[in-house]
């Protein structure tokens, strides 16, 4: 009786309209990002762009008051010490749970000597440089180990993309080892590749010892305990091998405390990422510190950057291009096939 009224005939024309809906809802999953480009974005934006102002800060600490690196490595894992607060919120053991917490501490150890290396090397060499040898290393290391340990495969646009940004690392890196000087100056440059080397290597190991940790509250924890870990390791070693120093300057504490701000948040992101996509995928986006360290080591340091610098650079970003435009168009396959 009341669709017999006109103006109930209205909703008759919208009744076409609800068959044309159902098609239009599948359209906004086929963009929705996998996990692996989550990952990835993860690691580029909050990653490695974050981590490339670090290199370049520390040293700028170290020119105004000659900061060591092990003080600067403390003042860094005292921003890490907070977490515990949310630990003990949740309820969730600081050591992690009994079965994995050597493993957790092994990560941590491991995390700290990357870090400790890296310092080390960026008061020796330019910061863009150490940067480029520790993520090279990294992303090599993290592909060899992945393959040999998890029989992990990568395809061969991800292959495309590692050796491309290994290329890119190579022309930055290259022209600066075989100009090293003799004496006393070239065995502390090629100490400070040597460091940069052997932190990539810590860095790659310690990603794959985060893969293998599965508890709630695994990302808290890792991260408290490498403040933890870190603090027990350099407060002894500060008095043993290095001079403590108190700048007096606003320059250097700012410095400090923007390293230990934003080495927190590339730590979290680089934790998160790794555990949706290969770690060496993981390390090849974050080659993007570089770009970022050589940009502030020109225009912030005021230290050379020669041409081979940004050819090189050119080649990382187009390899970060190449990995991330691959993973996208996976998942836009995979639902099409669905």
């Amino acid at each position: 009786m009341a669709g017999s009224h006109p103006y109930f005939n209205l909703p008759d024309f919208t009744q076409p309209s609800p068959p044309s809906t159902p098609p239009s809802l599948p359209s906004p999953q086929r963009c929705r990002p996998s996990d692996a480009t989550k990952g990835l974005l993860v690691a580029l934006l909050g990653g490695g762009l974050p981590a490339g102002f670090v290199g370049p800060f520390s040293r700028m600490a170290y020119q105004a008051s000659h900061f060591p690196s092990l003080e600067l490595l403390i003042c860094r894992c005292l921003f890490h010490l907070p977490i515990a607060l949310l630990l003990k919120l949740r309820g969730d053991p600081l050591l992690g749970p009994p079965d994995v917490r050597a493993r957790a501490c092994l990560h941590a150890l491991l995390n700290v000597l990357s870090i400790g290396c890296a310092y080390s090397a960026v008061q020796v060499v330019p910061a863009g440089n150490a940067a480029t040898v520790r993520k090279g290393s990294s992303t090599m290391c993290s592909a060899l180990l992945a393959l040999c340990l998890e029989s992990q495969g990568l395809s061969g646009y991800d292959w495309c993309g590692l050796l491309g940004s290994t290329l890119g690392l190579i022309i930055i890196v290259g022209p600066g080892l075989g100009t090293l000087q003799e004496g006393t100056t070239g065995l502390y440059t090629a100490l400070g590749y040597v460091l940069a080397f052997l932190g990539g290597l810590a860095l790659s190991l310690g990603l794959l010892v985060y893969r293998s940790l599965d508890f709630p509250s695994c990302l808290p924890t890792v991260a408290f305990l490498f403040g933890l870990v870190g603090l027990v390791g350099s407060v002894p070693g500060l008095f043993v091998l290095q001079t403590p120093v108190l700048p007096n300057d606003p320059l250097s504490w700012s410095c400090v405390g923007a390293v230990g701000i934003l080495a927190l948040v590339s730590f979290v992101c680089v934790s998160y990422a790794v555990t949706k996509v290969h770690p060496a995928l993981v390390c090849a986006v974050l080659h993007s510190e570089v770009v970022v360290a050589l940009m502030l080591q020109y225009y912030v340091l005021y230290e050379t950057v020669a041409p081979s610098d940004i050819m090189g650079a050119g080649v990382v970003l187009g390899s970060i291009a190449i990995i991330t435009a691959q993973n996208l168009s996976c998942e836009k396959e995979g639902q099409v096939e669905e």
